[in-house]
């Protein structure tokens, strides 16, 4: 295969497949074939989204904290929020939709800390014997994660009271403010005050690109049409450019909602195994990029991904979503089941106890990998 023609399929596979996949999508849809236009429409949201993660980090390059920080926030909830509004909007056909989307909040977190870090910690450690990070990161996530976990118990308790749905409601919109007000709090101190706790150190596929190249001792120059064309196109192309992919995500999503929730009903799928689906296919660029850090000895950058990630699903995603529906029209509260809490709080303890010395290893990895195992087991039949 020519060079540049094997470099261009490296580079924009992810966009091939998904513009594909989006298109699949349609046709089947059109010829009222559920279940492939449920497929394919994931395909299209998971390519896709790993597209807007790699412009995100490029743009993160180029803009100075709190900016680069945002971006990289924004895209890493955006592809989740898109995907559990639309398929929130099918509540008023399928009620039911209500605990798939809650399902689907905490089984991000799940995803994150049990399959993402899980998943590179284990390949990392096989890679490299053990592999190093900064325990000041992880230890100031696990407060975090901690402290809004508490958070998230309090509707679920009063939902076990005599108090009515109105209370239940308002309780789940303060409980939503105060968690966007400690949003605001961590925003300032990872991006102003303490951003040494949370160094990256992967770069985008442009960099990795150019040495490859410099490898080849100067083959095909740097400016060649092999080089990754979002890295030369200006800012505020680039975020034209998340905006449109997020867009044509938000019509994948549409499809994979509307028959998703018809294909769910059908086989009679728990709402906890249908969220467990949602969260994998939204976290799946996380995934992606997170084991190939680990992969590389980039170990820190996999606890950046995986704890900032879960972080933001909860103190940013929650508020937003109550957000949209409340303009809506649509009562979401957070009365989490005792199965969502109870592995979300023993999912914390496991990623403080395999953080916490600054060290890791794939028994460790191990360990998380089987606890999602049984976790996804009791969500399917729960």
């Amino acid at each position: 295969m020519d060079r540049r023609l094997r470099y261009f399929i490296e580079d924009y596979w992810d966009i091939l497949i998904g513009i594909s996949a989006i298109v699949l999508a349609f046709l089947f849809n059109l010829q009222h074939d559920q279940s492939m236009a449920t497929f394919f429409s994931a395909i299209a949201i998971a390519s896709l989204s790993l597209t807007v993660a790699e412009v995100a980090d490029i743009l993160s390059e180029r803009l100075q904290e709190p900016y680069g920080s945002f971006v990289l926030t924004f895209s890493a909830v955006a592809v989740e929020i898109v995907l559990l509004y639309v398929i929130l909007l099918e509540v008023n056909h399928s009620p039911e939709v209500l605990e798939t989307v809650k399902g689907g909040i905490i089984s991000a977190v799940i995803v994150d800390l049990n399959v993402l870090l899980g998943l590179s910690v284990f390949l990392g450690g096989l890679a490299f014997a053990q592999q190093q990070h900064n325990k000041e990161t992880s230890s100031a996530y696990t407060t975090v994660l901690f402290v809004s976990a508490s958070a998230l118990l309090v509707p679920g308790l009063l939902s076990h009271t005599d108090h009515g749905d109105g209370v239940l409601m308002q309780v789940s919109h303060l409980i939503a403010g105060i968690l966007l007000f400690f949003y605001i709090i961590i925003f300032i101190f990872q991006t102003r005050t303490h951003t040494h706790f949370f160094k990256a150190t992967a770069r985008s596929r442009f960099f990795r690109l150019k040495r490859k190249l410099k490898e080849e001792e100067g083959e095909i120059d740097e400016n060649d049409s092999s080089d990754y064309v979002f890295e030369h196109l200006s800012t505020v192309v680039n975020f034209i450019v998340i905006f449109v992919l997020i867009g044509a995500i938000a019509l994948s999503a549409e499809l994979f909602a509307n028959n998703g929730v018809a294909i769910a009903k059908e086989y009679g799928i728990s709402a906890g195994l249908a969220g467990l689906v949602i969260a994998i296919i939204s976290v799946f660029p996380e995934i992606f990029t997170a084991v190939r850090a680990a992969r590389n000895d980039q170990i820190q950058r996999v606890v950046n991904i995986a704890m900032g990630a879960s972080t933001v699903s909860i103190i940013l995603t929650v508020p937003i979503l109550m957000l949209l529906a409340y303009l809506s029209g649509i009562n979401l509260t957070l009365d989490f089941n005792p199965l969502q809490i109870g592995a979300l709080l023993l999912t914390i303890l496991l990623v403080w106890k395999t953080t916490d010395e600054g060290e890791t290893n794939y028994f460790e990895g191990a360990s998380h990998l089987m606890f999602f195992i049984s976790y996804a087991i009791i969500a399917a039949y729960y």
